[in-house]
């Protein structure tokens, strides 16, 4: 009972400080001290509520699209925001102080691989995340819209 009421604990410090980063990057518009990192919030539609669920996330720069990973910190399952974009793909993203709709989608095969390797030799930690998750970790195109 106790480790439960620690996991429930720890996700809700985890919803305290995502919403905070939110808050203080819509304020910044993306700049400030978010200036130069590579952070973006991510807005999914729920696939059961149909609300928006809105993430802050890491992302990597690949040509005229973004990448994100779905390591949830390295859990066993796959993080919500990534289960509701493979039941509605089309997001929001808000980079810097530019906000835009994309079509979400997981790369597979060789393309994810050397995508996968790339990021991983400049971001070490996802392959912690990965052993640690016991899966591959999807990566995920953020194509803007035309």
């Amino acid at each position: 009972m106790a480790a439960f009421l620690v996991s429930i604990s720890a996700m809700e410090d985890i919803r305290e400080i995502n919403a905070k980063t939110i808050e203080d990057f819509r304020a910044a518009k993306g700049g400030a001290a978010f200036e130069g990192r590579p952070l973006l919030i991510l807005t999914t539609r729920g696939r059961v509520t149909g609300r928006p669920h809105t993430t802050p996330m890491m992302y990597v720069e690949e040509g005229d699209r973004l990448l994100v990973m779905a390591s949830n910190a390295g859990a066993p399952e796959a993080p919500e925001w990534y289960l509701n974009l493979l039941a509605e793909p089309k997001v929001t993203v808000e980079v810097g102080p530019e906000v835009y709709i994309a079509v979400a989608e997981p790369t597979e095969g060789a393309e994810r691989d050397g995508l996968w390797q790339s990021i991983t030799e400049h971001y070490p930690f996802f392959l912690e995340h990965e052993e640690k998750a016991g899966r591959a970790i999807p990566v995920v195109s953020l194509n803007p819209l035309e």
